[in-house]
């Protein structure tokens, strides 16, 4: 564990200069210096000093934050093609099943269609990028086209349609893809 590192972000998000979180913790510029640079290495009594100053406990300081990915390419998605509905599918954000909502982007080409799905509970939301759809929700149908978006709760059967083709981001929610 870098502690210099992460003392210093901690410091600087509470403001503080190292003078001033020294004046704090009773040591001296130069020590809270070569603690960021991982010169020295403090005693328990002065990390927890330092800590205390910093208004974080020592569990905090010590539990492993693991990195999450934030940004996803194109190498990082997941394609599938069914030819058989004449669509292609992009998870975009992998592993998206395990998150509240599952955003794909989903290209239809024409004549094409969406997997019909049966009632469930929750939401479906997207986003026309090129061409136009049909949404299918129940007995009832709309049409949405490029630059237009659709919303609506999943408690009837539903699929999307298209008769000349389309490109659209998709998100559900829970993800049922």
């Amino acid at each position: 564990m870098d502690i210099g590192s992460k003392l210093k972000r901690l410091r600087v998000l509470a403001g503080l200069t190292q003078e001033e979180l020294a004046d704090r913790a009773e040591l001296s510029k130069g020590f809270i210096s070569q603690l960021e640079n991982n010169i020295t290495s403090p005693s328990i009594a002065t990390l927890l000093d330092i800590l205390q100053c910093l208004g974080v406990q020592i569990k905090d300081f010590f539990d492993e934050e693991t990195e999450t990915q934030v940004v996803f390419t194109e190498e990082d998605y997941f394609i599938k093609e069914d030819k058989e509905l004449n669509n292609t599918v992009k998870w975009i954000i992998p592993n998206a099943q395990k998150n509240m909502m599952e955003p794909i982007l989903q290209i239809i080409e024409p004549g094409g269609l969406t997997y019909p799905d049966n009632p469930h509970d929750g939401e479906e939301f997207g986003y026309i990028l090129s061409g136009s759809v049909e949404i299918h929700r129940g007995n009832d149908m709309y049409v949405a086209k490029k630059g237009e978006s659709f919303y609506f709760t999943s408690d009837k059967k539903h699929y999307i349609s298209s008769k000349r083709g389309a490109k659209l981001i998709w998100v559900s929610t829970p993800p049922n893809f």
